[in-house]
């Protein structure tokens, strides 16, 4: 195992020589070396300043950047088709020299808010922008047992200068390579309920207007959700809450993104959408119930979900909602004849992957614009119930129910939908759950069932 001294020489070495070969003189556009590793992380150490983080444990996958080597940000109605134009010229502008022969590449990481809209009831500080391309200056791509290094600049850029600047990234990243430890665990600690928007009396009121709105035929469907801040007596470690995290829910995807001095953080089980080459992958997850400690009584539940009229209504919707979606791009749209239980460590749902075999030009800028938002987050009809739940809820959700993910230079990529969420500031953090309303929800049931997903989060802050 290398020092983290040699660990940093070693890799300056090879870097000097490996500049020489990239068109820094080029006028315009990005470029790229890819440096294979023997080792990546299976979580990206948190760094200061810009940064985000992609982290599924049990897939043994990892995309992780630093710094702003470009990006670009948009918002409104067209915000990702605006998104789209902006990757398409990069795409032919973006010289990436893989020095290895790794077979890996850098990457951009694209996201967005649930609402293209400007906040109605006021943003929250260092709120993301509503919509961000973002190309990382240092990136990790780990995948499997393989892993690589990204070293990103904007074109035209000059060999000293560039050295100077990429060694010192390297200077603050080596050690967590040469050595990756987990971060050291601590007791866990009280958190203070500080807030609920809306709290249960608010929350009755919000789900049964949800439920007049069904009755009267103007909806089929409301995801309504609240927020609980929490406070803790020292701010929270982020690196402690990422290892609790893949620790607590290894088949969920982690996500961190931090620009200014707020971070947001989940843990999501759903998959937006995954694209490799012209097929497409979408999750359609709708239909919850709660675990049990006893096995037999965890089996029950699980039946009586898969048996329930009511969620297998609402899990229907999602599946019509996403075939009608691709229905636009993608021909061959493959539907499980039933779904299937998704077990988590604190919740269960009804889950169908839905495949489809895309038409030519689609790209996941184009697929976003027509899944989100999902009926799983908003509800449907999609128009009817954004508009609803925008004058409804206490509260602006931000990048809460949005997405984010991984983009390649070709514009294919991943994206997952924003759920089990946390925003955090020092010591503070909020927490986002919802549930959907249909025909027949309990108010009281529902809001049990925001607290066993707000679960998810509270119980890794308290390790944080």
């Amino acid at each position: 195992m290398l020092a983290p001294t040699e660990a940093l020489e070693h890799l300056t070495e090879r870097l000097a020589d490996a500049i020489a070969r990239l068109p820094l003189a080029r006028r315009d556009g990005l470029a790229s070396l890819v440096l294979e590793l023997p080792r990546v992380p299976p979580l990206a150490p948190t760094l200061g300043g810009p940064q985000f983080q992609f982290a599924h444990r049990d897939h043994k996958r990892l995309h992780a950047g630093y710094g702003v080597a470009a990006e670009w940000r948009a918002a409104g109605p067209a915000r990702l088709a605006t998104l789209r134009e902006q990757a398409r010229r990069l795409r032919s502008e973006w010289h990436q020299i893989d020095v290895d022969e790794t077979g890996l590449q850098g990457f951009a990481m694209l996201g967005f808010a649930a609402s293209p809209l400007a906040p109605a009831k006021g943003a929250e500080p260092d709120e993301p922008p509503n919509a961000l391309l973002w190309v990382p200056e240092l990136a990790l791509h780990g995948h499997d047992d393989q892993g690589a290094l990204v070293l990103t600049t904007r074109l035209p850029a000059t060999g000293d200068a560039l050295l100077a600047r990429w060694r010192g990234w390297l200077e603050r990243l080596a050690p967590a390579l040469a050595d990756p430890q987990p971060p050291t665990t601590r007791a866990p600690v009280a958190l203070a309920r500080c807030d609920n928007a809306p709290d249960v009396a608010g929350w009755e009121r919000l789900v049964e207007a949800a439920l007049a709105e069904i009755a009267a035929g103007r909806l089929a469907k409301a995801v309504v959700s609240r927020r609980l801040r929490v406070a803790a007596a020292d701010p929270f470690d982020l690196d402690r809450l990422m290892s609790a995290l893949g620790e607590l829910f290894p088949s969920c995807q982690l996500v961190h993104l931090r620009r200014d001095e707020t971070s947001f953080v989940a843990a999501t089980p759903e998959r937006l959408l995954t694209q490799r080459g012209d097929e497409v992958e979408v999750d359609a997850i709708a239909g919850t119930v709660a675990r049990a400690a006893d096995p037999g009584r965890d089996a029950a539940l699980a039946e009586a979900l898969l048996a329930s009229t009511k969620d297998r209504h609402e899990h229907d919707l999602v599946i019509e909602a996403v075939r009608e979606a691709l229905g636009h791009c993608a021909d061959e749209i493959r539907v499980p004849p039933s779904p299937t239980i998704m077990q988590l460590r604190n919740a269960q749902h009804l889950w169908s992957p839905v495949r489809a075999r895309l038409h030519p030009d689609s790209d996941v800028f184009r697929l976003a614009e027509l899944l989100h938002p999902t009926p799983a987050t908003n509800g449907e009809p999609r128009a009817a119930a954004s508009a609803w739940l925008r004058e409804a809820e206490p509260f602006e959700r931000g990048w809460y129910t949005g997405a984010a993910g991984i983009v390649a230079p070709d514009l294919t990529g991943e994206l997952w939908v924003l759920l089990r969420c946390a925003r955090l500031r020092e010591a503070t953090a909020d927490l986002y759950a919802g549930a959907g309303i249909v025909a027949g929800s309990d108010p009281l049931c529902e809001w049990q069932e925001t607290e066993d997903k707000l679960a998810a989060m509270l119980t890794a802050l308290r390790f944080a």
